[in-house]
């Protein structure tokens, strides 16, 4: 699981001053949690407030976005999970989004059983759907099934305060969780069925 940004990087800022970096890690952690005690194996990219960059590195959020998908592609995981906020110039858009790369037939279903408990559990106004995507650098590089979770809007006055507390991060959390644990489930169930 990644948990973006960190250290020097502090990721979107929102209302306030607001730092994405925070309550992503947060809410990775506390997916985590909810993962382990579903008996899987998590492998975090950071558990503390740092990036995984050189402290003298000339561009230190490429360096960490490189040595992202390095760590990524040594550990060679089922799933990624890439924890985000999101941010837009009109503070009334909302809600949980998730993006899969767009030539990435695992990723979407993915994206697409995660998307489903983000807009169940939490409840938007106007409930997302995926988007696929061929941009964002994490997509692009990794080589195994990847997926970005923006789990809201820090420039929404009212989800940026609910992404702060930490009953919702939980939700946040079990609803992510609750995605994951439907993918993997299938998929094995497909792997019987072609054996």
């Amino acid at each position: 699981m990644i948990s973006t940004h960190g250290g020097d990087d502090p990721g979107m800022i929102g209302l306030g001053g607001l730092k994405e970096k925070g309550i992503n890690l947060e809410i990775s952690l506390r997916l985590k949690e909810v993962l382990e005690k579903n008996g899987f194996t998590v492998v975090m990219t950071r558990e503390k407030d740092k990036g995984l960059n050189d402290e003298n590195a000339s561009n230190k959020k490429a360096q960490d976005m490189q040595r992202r998908i390095a760590f990524l592609n040594g550990e060679n995981p089922v799933l990624t999970v890439s924890i985000h906020q999101n941010s837009y110039s009109d503070p009334t858009v909302s809600g949980p989004q998730v993006f899969y790369y767009e030539n990435s037939e695992d990723g979407k279903v993915l994206a697409e059983y995660l998307q489903e408990s983000l807009n169940r559990t939490l409840a938007p106004g106007r409930p997302r759907k995926v988007k696929g995507n061929t941009s964002y650098y994490l997509l692009r590089r990794s080589k195994g099934t990847l997926v970005i979770v923006e789990c809201g809007f820090l420039t929404n006055p009212a989800e940026a305060e609910h992404l702060q507390e930490a009953e919702y991060q939980q939700k946040t959390a079990e609803a992510i969780g609750e995605g994951i644990k439907k993918y993997v489930k299938e998929k094995s169930q497909n792997l019987v069925k072609k054996s």
